[in-house]
């Protein structure tokens, strides 16, 4: 048995505090180049890197069941990582690929760790949302752009949403438990994320207008303040369900707080992933028979 993981997916405090941090990454090249930037940093030894692809279900179940069997306790999950207006792909089980990573390989992921995170209360869960979720709408009728013409955006728009849909109704569902789960818009940051909205597919947005869009956006560092924030905070102690922009709580759109949605997109992500509904609401992390 290893020691107790401090954050699974990192955040810069838990680093220097000496925490024992877990990147898990679909690229293991660059997920071991940043744990080892990370160690020499910060100094701190007990960074590890993982292989973990939200765009398979059997890769989430095999990292999750990793961690439950290794791990002593996990105090911190920040669930990370998203794609941004990719063509009109589809992930290895055949979901939408915004919303197969950005939503329910999170969900999938969290609902196989919970009861871990619950024997390592007091702990929390962090999710990254993102201010588009505000034109973002679930579909529930074609949540995979099967029947309708695909658009990139409103199908990026409809997956951050998720995410704040299943901050909500995780937070009810956790209530008593000493687990928090809270999500954040964490800014446009310097990143690979956006490499396909094309912003760099022609000379004029290259050269006239790439130069002022990288002076506005944060450095990933201070893109990570939030989820940092939002993860070691003493004054956020029991605080769930919120939506952070900035170190600011902030009301998030009108759909995001409606329940019966929350409640519907999680029956039908469990439906998705494949996890068994029991008695009492909650969820067990095994598959579905067929």
């Amino acid at each position: 048995m290893s020691s107790p993981v401090d954050c699974v997916r990192g955040s810069g405090a838990q680093w220097r505090a000496g925490g024992n941090i877990i990147l898990a990454c679909r690229d293991m090249e660059k997920c071991e180049a940043a744990a080892k930037d990370i160690r020499r940093e910060t100094l701190n030894h007990h960074v590890n890197a993982r292989h973990l692809d939200l765009a398979s279900l059997k890769s989430i179940r095999e990292f999750a069941a990793k961690i439950i069997e290794e791990e002593e306790r996990v105090h911190i999950l920040v669930n990370n990582a998203a794609v941004m207006r990719c063509p009109h792909w589809t992930t290895e089980d055949g979901f939408e690929m915004q919303f197969g990573v950005n939503h329910l390989g999170h969900f999938l992921l969290t609902n196989l760790l919970l009861d871990k995170l619950k024997a390592s209360a007091p702990s929390r869960i962090i999710n990254l949302s993102s201010l588009a979720h505000v034109a973002g709408h679930i579909d529930f009728e074609d949540l995979n752009w099967e029947r309708r013409e695909y658009d990139t955006k409103a199908a990026y728009c409809q997956s951050k949403l998720a995410v704040l849909l299943f901050t909500r109704e995780l937070s009810r569902r956790l209530q008593g438990t000493g687990v928090t789960v809270n999500a954040l818009h964490p800014g446009v940051a310097r990143t690979e994320l956006g490499r396909h909205t094309g912003m760099h597919s022609s000379a004029f947005s290259s050269f006239t207008l790439g130069p002022i869009f990288w002076l506005l956006v944060k450095s990933p560092q201070l893109a990570a303040q939030t989820s940092t924030y939002l993860a070691v905070a003493e004054e956020l102690e029991g605080v769930s369900g919120k939506y952070f922009d900035g170190l600011k709580e902030k009301a998030p759109a009108p759909e995001a707080e409606d329940e019966e949605v929350a409640q519907r997109l999680w029956a039908e992500s469990a439906r998705l992933v494949g996890l068994e509904m029991s008695r009492g609401s909650s969820v067990r992390g095994q598959p579905l028979d067929e």
